[in-house]
C-alpha cells in the first residue's frame, strides 16, 4: 500500500503534465509568435498570436521580492522565539505565525487593495522619487495602487508562515552539544547563534525557502484582485511600480475566453510553464534536503580497521 500510494502520487503529476503538454501542442503548432520571447498576447487573432515573456518576468520578479522581504523577517522570527523569547511569550508568536497559513487568499487580495495598497503608496513614491533612474524602480505616470510591488509585499506575507515554520523547527533541532559548547567557550548569545545555529540550519531555510518560493509563484486569487492589469495599447515596463500579470492571474482573468481550442491550448501552454517552474522550485528545494540534511554537511568518513590508507590529509 505505501509503494501504490507513492507510485499513484507520481502518476497524477505525470498526468497533469501530460495532459497540459497534449492541449498545448496543437495551439502551439499554429502560434506565429515566439512562445517564449514575445510579449503579444492575441490567441483568438487569425493566425494566434501570444508570448508569455511578459508573464514570465511579473511572476519571476513578484516572487523573488517577495522572497527578499520574508525570508529574512522569517528567518529572524525562527531565531527569536526559539532562542531569545521566553516561552510564555514564544508559544503565543509562533502560533499566531502559523494561524497566517489559514487566512483564504481572497481576503489578502481584498485586505491587500483596500487597505494595504493606500498604505504603501508613500513607500512607492519615495522609492520612485530616489531610484526612479533605475528601469526597476520607474514612477508609473498613474496613481495606480494595484502595481506589482503590492502584490509582492502581500505575497511576502502569505509566504512567511511557511518559511517561519520549517526554520524554527530547524533552528530548534541544533545539537544541545554545539549550542552548549560555543557558550562554554565564551561566546554570547548571537555568536553561539552564529557559528552554531545557522550553519546547521542553513539547508533547512534555503529548503523552506525554495517551497515558500513556490507558492508565491502559483498564487492566484490573491495577485488577481491586486494586480491591475495593464492596457494592451500602453507600452511594456520593466518597472514594479506598474500593473502587470502573472501565470496564473491571467488564466484566472480570462477564464471565460476558454471557447476555441486555439484560445484555450494558448493558456494551457501559459499554465504547461508555470507547472514545470513551480515542480523545478519544489524538486530543487527537495533535492537540497536531500543531499545535505540538518547541518548542511554530509556525514563524514569513519576509517575502520582493514580499510587501505587514504591519502594524505584525507578526512578520517
Amino acid at each position: 500500500m505505501a509503494r501504490g500510494s507513492g507510485a499513484l502520487v507520481v502518476a497524477i503529476v505525470a498526468f497533469v503534465g501530460i495532459f497540459l503538454l497534449a492541449l498545448a501542442i496543437p495551439a502551439l503548432a499554429n502560434n506565429q509568435s515566439s512562445f517564449l520571447f514575445s510579449r503579444i498576447w492575441e490567441p483568438g487573432a487569425n493566425p494566434p498570436k501570444f508570448g508569455i515573456a511578459a508573464l514570465f518576468y511579473t511572476t519571476v520578479i513578484s516572487s523573488i521580492i517577495a522572497m527578499a522581504i520574508a525570508v529574512p523577517i522569517a528567518v529572524g522570527v525562527a531565531l527569536f522565539t526559539t532562542y531569545y523569547a521566553p516561552k510564555r511569550l514564544a508559544a503565543p508568536v509562533a502560533h499566531a505565525i502559523d494561524l497566517l497559513a489559514a487566512v483564504p487568499s481572497i481576503i489578502y487580495g481584498l485586505w491587500g487593495i483596500l487597505f494595504f495598497a493606500p498604505i504603501l503608496r508613500p513607500v512607492i513614491d519615495g522609492l520612485g522619487s530616489a531610484l526612479g533612474w533605475i528601469p526597476l524602480f520607474e514612477k508609473s505616470v498613474t496613481d495606480n495602487v494595484g502595481v506589482v510591488f503590492t502584490a509582492s509585499v502581500v505575497l511576502a506575507i502569505m509566504i512567511l508562515p511557511v518559511v517561519t515554520a520549517i526554520s524554527r523547527e530547524i533552528f530548534a533541532q541544533t545539537p544541545v552539544a554545539h549550542r552548549e559548547g560555543a557558550l562554554a567557550l565564551g561566546s554570547t548569545r548571537w555568536e553561539m547563534i552564529r557559528m552554531a545555529v545557522l550553519p546547521y540550519g542553513r539547508s533547512g531555510v534555503v529548503s523552506a525557502s525554495m517551497l515558500g518560493l513556490g507558492r508565491a509563484l502559483g498564487e492566484t486569487v490573491a495577485v488577481l484582485i491586486i494586480l491591475s492589469v495593464p492596457n494592451g495599447n500602453d507600452p511594456w515596463t520593466s518597472s514594479i511600480f506598474a500593473g502587470g500579470e502573472t501565470f496564473a492571474s491571467k488564466i484566472a482573468n480570462n477564464a471565460a475566453e476558454f471557447d476555441s481550442p486555439d484560445k484555450t491550448g494558448a493558456y494551457i501552454a501559459a499554465g504547461l510553464v508555470l507547472f514545470v517552474v513551480t515542480f523545478l522550485v519544489n524538486s530543487a528545494a527537495r533535492l537540497i534536503v536531500a543531499r545535505s540534511g540538518p547541518g548542511g554537511k554530509r556525514p563524514r568518513r569513519i576509517k575502520r580497521i582493514g580499510d587501505k590508507p587514504q591519502s594524505e590529509g584525507a578526512t578520517l
